[in-house]
């Protein structure tokens, strides 16, 4: 006996053959949200571009001890500002004699470190407060935002600079001035979306299963607010490296000999009327790190306003 034909039969050249199950075809991975977020990330070519620099200055950073052509700290008065394109200094020396790429590249890792850990850290603690006054509310969430708001009433520069001046200069005073100026963006951005999610269907189903509200912040509030909140997070490293560079060439940073951008303009700058060029350098490698990591949060959001 022969098997009936049926619609998921195919026939070639007379014979009957059955089909694979429907539900084999029809299987296809999902990417899920940050599996979109990634592909519509790659397809952005000015993202690319962006997050190539940055990861080329951080590679940098990190190999300089080892790649830097000259020692950094060796100057020598007889060589002191030459030019770029120089047989020795490919990219002239500064006020010392020192080589400006070598101090250029070994300068990253401490640009770098002071631009982005203020921000990391108050990206931990500003979203543990916006989270903590956006789903409560109430009198917790007035009390937090009001404090919060004292902070606004100064200027991002006016107050790294106030708190970096009382708490004396260094680098560890620097990168807690910064976190206490990131602190009060990132909590306002951080309780301004939990508001907007603390009434979905899926939390009042969490608080009808008996789940606590400390459970209910970390499994279905911080999963839905951790990516804008990182986003603008992302968009503040710029802002912390040009603040930390300011502060440097205040002196209520780096400290000489380190060599840091924001203290190489300092040194360099009674140099800008002799070789002008090379007293740019610091300024010029500042602006191109600032701007990749505004294009790649700019692609970063757009990736992520995927509708559903």
């Amino acid at each position: 006996m022969t098997a009936p034909v049926t619609a998921a039969s195919v026939a070639l050249d007379g014979a009957v053959t059955t089909a694979p199950p429907a539900e084999a075809e029809a299987f296809i991975p999902s990417r899920g949200f940050w599996g979109h977020v990634g592909h519509r990330l790659v397809r952005d070519p000015v993202a690319m571009a962006a997050g190539a620099v940055i990861l080329l200055i951080i590679a940098v950073a990190i190999l300089s001890p080892w790649i830097t052509p000259m020692d950094p700290y060796k100057g020598s008065m007889l060589r002191r500002l030459r030019p770029i394109g120089d047989a020795t200094y490919w990219l002239g020396s500064d006020e010392l004699g020192r080589d400006m790429l070598s101090r250029l590249m070994v300068g990253a890792r401490l640009s770098l470190f002071m631009g982005v850990t203020p921000v990391l850290i108050a990206f931990a603690i500003g979203s543990a407060i916006g989270i903590l006054a956006g789903y409560v509310g109430g009198w917790t969430n007035t009390i937090l935002m009001r404090t919060i708001d004292v902070f606004f009433a100064f200027p991002s520069v006016l107050l790294a600079i106030a708190l970096s001046g009382a708490l004396g200069a260094g680098i560890f005073n620097a990168i807690v001035s910064l976190t206490c100026v990131f602190v009060p963006q990132i909590a306002r951005v951080a309780e301004s979306v939990t508001t907007g999610i603390r009434r979905r269907d899926y939390i009042d189903a969490a608080k009808l299963s008996g789940a606590s509200a400390l459970t209910i912040m970390r499994v279905q509030v911080l999963g839905n607010v951790v990516g804008p909140i990182f986003v603008y997070a992302t968009s503040l490293i710029s802002v912390s490296m040009i603040l930390a560079s300011g502060l440097s060439f205040l002196g209520l940073g780096v400290r000489p000999p380190e060599p840091e951008w924001g203290l190489m303009l300092n040194t360099l700058r009674t140099a800008i009327y002799v070789n002008p060029m090379v007293a740019a350098l610091p300024g010029l490698a500042i602006f191109i790190v600032s701007i990749s990591f505004n294009l790649f949060s700019d692609g970063l959001r757009t990736a992520m306003e995927i509708r559903q």
